[in-house]
């Protein structure tokens, strides 16, 4: 009996040190993955992406870069892109929510990805096998080669068309001719800058010639000082800027000048009946059509002013008694007793 329970006793001690060894391997385990946590502490969660490139199942999902779960195996093909499942703990469930992006991130340079996702306190948090929103692609390491290479060829052709002279710079590198106008042109340039430092022209003597310079400064301080009088409301102009009583005045001035234009409107006045009075206007039209028609008549020389203007023998006979008559008054006033022999006289 006694030998029974020592055996007994022996395998119970065993049993005990398996429990605690695996005790212990799980704590491991927990420890090594990270703050994961255990099965029963996570919940399932979904994202579509594109291309998958260097994800794999047991892939870390981090949230705000902190590694809460890892990624599934069971993934699916929706249509050209790739459901991947995977589990977070659930102490984060508020902080992903419908306003949070997964995308894929990368944990080292050797290519091996991880689902990323960003944390959101604002929005409504994620049923458990939700989808979460994808979020822009991140670029590809091939990607990036294939435009590096593009490039590359790019830069090599902008180096050949230099080379045979195409484009501005090409002709620069080649052509003589448009090196020696370059060549030219900053010569041109040079000597510009030389005459400045000389005084020449109107630059140069600005620059130089220190009259010049004090009557500018004179200028600026003449309109610093008609600025100053405008604002202290000295003169017309500042009186109008400045003056409520000229302002006011004005402004009357611009209010009978509103009425009286009104009162012609309203065809009050001489004025306003000119304006507004048709039967003054009929009146008016009518002595100008009479004008018209008495000038047309002149014109065609009808009655005797017509034939005066337009009958040149009428003209100069007129203008012959004209010229007899005044030469014979002249005689008359020079001679009188010539044409009066005898005095008359009435008393």
């Amino acid at each position: 009996m006694p030998r029974t329970r020592s055996l007994a006793w022996s395998e119970l001690k065993l049993g005990v040190m398996t429990i605690v060894a695996v005790l212990v391997a799980v704590v491991t385990v927990v420890m090594l993955t990270g703050s994961r946590g255990f099965y029963w502490q996570q919940y399932g969660l979904k994202a579509r992406f594109a291309n998958v490139a260097g994800l794999k199942p047991g892939s870390p999902v981090r949230v705000a870069g902190i590694a809460v779960g890892s990624v599934g195996s069971n993934w699916t093909f929706v249509g050209d892109q790739v459901d991947v499942p995977f589990r977070v703990n659930k102490d984060v469930r508020d902080k992903i929510t419908t306003n949070s992006v997964a995308t894929l991130g990368s944990i080292s340079l050797l290519g091996e990805s991880s689902v990323d996702i960003t944390a959101s306190t604002t929005g409504t948090p994620i049923p458990e096998w939700g989808y979460v929103p994808q979020g822009r692609a991140p670029a590809l390491i091939s990607d990036i080669t294939d435009s590096a290479g593009q490039g590359i060829q790019q830069l090599t052709a902008l180096v050949e068309d230099v080379r045979q002279g195409k484009g501005t710079v090409g002709k620069l590198m080649t052509d003589q001719r448009v090196y020696d106008q370059l060549e030219r042109t900053v010569r041109t340039l040079g000597d510009l800058a030389d005459g400045i430092k000389q005084g020449k022209g109107s630059v140069g003597k600005l620059m130089t010639d220190r009259t010049t310079a004090n009557e500018l400064d004179q200028s600026l301080k003449n309109v610093e000082s008609l600025t100053a009088q405008l604002n202290s409301g000295e003169g017309s102009i500042g009186r109008l800027l400045k003056d409520e009583a000229f302002a006011r005045s004005l402004e009357a001035s611009a209010d009978n000048l509103q009425a009286v234009v009104a009162k012609i409107n309203r065809g009050e006045g001489s004025a306003g009946k000119l304006v507004t009075d048709t039967a003054l206007y009929d009146r008016l039209n009518s002595v100008s059509e009479r004008l018209d028609t008495l000038v047309a008549q002149l014109n065609q020389g009808e009655g005797t002013v017509g034939q005066l203007l337009k009958d040149r023998q009428l003209y100069e006979n007129m203008n012959k008694v004209t010229s007899e008559l005044s030469t014979l008054i002249a005689d008359i006033e020079k001679n009188p007793r010539k044409y009066f022999p005898n005095k008359i006289s009435i008393f």
